[in-house]
């Protein structure tokens, strides 16, 4: 069996108005194996989010395909979930209800005590009976978190999903999903504008080009976890992402 979770071949795709078609993907390839958590960055406007709703089935392409497991994706997968920049707490459910909301086996007892278990995972232990009216910003992206980890998806889609935080928040944020990750097996696809963000998390990121996007460079990241940002290789690494980006740093580092 291929230990292939995802492979997206030649996924090309164009918006249509009553001008000519606008061409925002093309010919894009790659591929991400089981447990890898692989990034993906770009200029902004590029179609990242437009190829992530694609691979994950919420978007057809125009041509090109995608495999989960070696079975080609024709709607959204179940094996996979989406975390977005967004959100999507249920404003009327408690964080315990919010947590309980997907799952669909067991008794009562066993998805609540499930429940306490995530939100006490991800340090929302004796928040359970909140209203996300009553969380904070970061509190509120930890339940989106805990809830898509508690239906056990086997890929996680995250698109920008700690782009509203600020810097400190994000931060925490970060260093949070990475311990879980450390703890549960999950393939993660991650769609970023923050190069560090990609370094800090990634086992590899892929560049794309200014649109129509394709793939312009791939960056295998083999620092260990925790990983220290400021260190010469992380630093090495974030200015060749940057240059890919057209973006050049301008301290001595570049």
């Amino acid at each position: 069996m291929s230990d292939k979770k995802i492979v997206v071949d030649g996924v090309s795709k164009s918006f249509f108005s009553t001008q000519d078609p606008l061409p925002v993907i093309d010919d894009v390839s790659f591929s991400v194996d089981d447990g890898e958590f692989v990034a993906i960055v770009g200029p902004s406007g590029c179609g990242k989010s437009t190829l992530m709703n694609i691979i994950a089935g919420f978007e057809p392409q125009d041509r090109g395909w995608i495999k989960i497991d070696g079975v080609e994706r024709v709607g959204p997968s179940p094996k996979g979930i989406m975390i977005s920049q967004h959100g999507s707490v249920f404003p009327w459910l408690t964080v315990q209800q919010n947590l309980m909301f997907g799952l669909n086996s067991g008794s009562p007892v066993d998805k609540a005590a499930l429940a306490n278990l995530y939100a006490a995972m991800v340090g929302l232990k004796g928040f359970e009976a909140a209203y996300p009216h009553e969380l904070s910003g970061g509190m509120l992206k930890r339940v989106e978190i805990a809830r898509a980890l508690v239906v056990k998806p086997e890929i996680l889609f995250m698109d920008e999903p700690f782009s509203a935080l600020d810097a400190l928040t994000s931060l925490r944020m970060r260093t949070e999903l990475q311990r879980i990750l450390g703890e549960e097996r999950h393939t993660v696809l991650l769609i970023t504008h923050d190069v560090e963000e990609a370094i800090y998390m990634a086992d590899r990121i892929i560049v794309l080009s200014p649109r129509p996007a394709t793939v312009q460079a791939t960056f295998h990241v083999s620092l260990p976890h925790p990983r220290e940002i400021s260190s010469a290789e992380a630093q090495r690494l974030r200015v060749a992402i940057l240059k890919e980006l057209g973006i050049y740093a301008l301290d001595s580092a570049a």
